[in-house]
């Protein structure tokens, strides 16, 4: 994939391609009042080079599809601070990758309209199977009702920033120092969680929006003092706007996040299939050792 092709998927999934955006803040509010130290969050992980993803178990991560799926492998993770091997990927069977003509037709044309259809249509979530449980980090439960909308959420991540009257430059670094901002839930549709990055008066004091790299990481709802995952990082909408010229992060735009409570059965099948399957080989195996 060339790095043009690339960016014009991360600008869309907040890269549904490979991107991992950090927080977009505004611009009368300061820097220093979005950063914050990675022990509020200890359950975010850190994919290879930009991107994240949320522990939901001591040995299972949630994190959209396309910000693993464009790496050529992925060996491990990092969770507070400390590398973690990978034993397995589990990706959504209705996960669809953005076709290569709709991207070359993107690039000559500037309308990513095709795109964005595409996008609202794929199941952009996966799952990561760690080889050792982590004890250092509490998992983080999932918000398993629908009625997100109109609820604050916290947003977190450490990719590419900027204030929201300009976006952020999409060649910048995606990955900078850890930030969170909030925001509210104004859609809902079956995959996703829309919210629009409002300005001032309009906006939360610490208004923000995720993009270009933190794909995979954490919308979070808070329920009786406890934040659980609502969603996680993937794609931008922007009205009328030339793709090669797009910035992203800039007031009006609508971010959307892989709504958990639409994948949470999905999410409890896989790993209590994978559960089955080791104490299946654990009885085998206990089994032949008697004979």
């Amino acid at each position: 994939m060339n790095r043009l092709t690339r960016c014009l998927l991360v600008l869309f999934q907040l890269v549904l391609a490979p991107s991992v955006t950090g927080i977009v803040i505004r611009d009368d509010v300061t820097d220093s009042k979005y950063r914050i130290d990675a022990s509020e969050f200890p359950a975010l992980v850190d994919l290879p080079g930009e991107g994240h993803g949320v522990l939901i178990t001591p040995k299972w991560i949630v994190t959209a599809a396309h910000a693993i799926t464009w790496q050529h492998c992925i060996e491990e993770v990092v969770i507070n601070g400390t590398p973690r091997e990978i034993e397995k990927l589990v990706i959504h069977p209705g996960y669809k990758k953005i076709p290569q003509r709709m991207t070359d037709e993107a690039l000559e044309t500037g309308d990513a309209s095709k795109i964005e259809a595409f996008l609202i249509t794929s199941d952009d979530i996966a799952l990561i199977k760690l080889s050792q449980p982590v004890a250092d980090a509490n998992p983080v439960g999932i918000y398993r009702e629908n009625d997100e909308q109109g609820k604050i959420v916290k947003l977190i991540g450490k990719g590419a920033t900027g204030t929201a009257d300009l976006g952020h430059d999409p060649k910048g670094p995606n990955r900078t120092e850890l930030r969170r901002a909030f925001n509210i839930i104004s859609s809902t549709q079956s995959r996703w969680l829309g919210y629009e990055f409002d300005q001032a008066p309009d906006a939360l004091p610490l208004e923000g929006m995720s993009t270009n790299g933190d794909s995979g990481g954490p919308v979070l709802i808070e329920i009786d003092d406890q934040w659980l995952l609502a969603g996680l990082t993937s794609w931008k909408h922007a009205e009328d706007v030339d793709i090669r010229t797009f910035r992203p992060g800039t007031y009006g735009q609508t971010s959307y996040s892989i709504r958990l409570s639409h994948y949470a059965d999905w999410i409890d099948k896989m790993i209590s299939k994978d559960l089955s399957i080791q104490q299946s080989v654990i009885a085998e195996s206990d089994s032949s050792s008697t004979k």
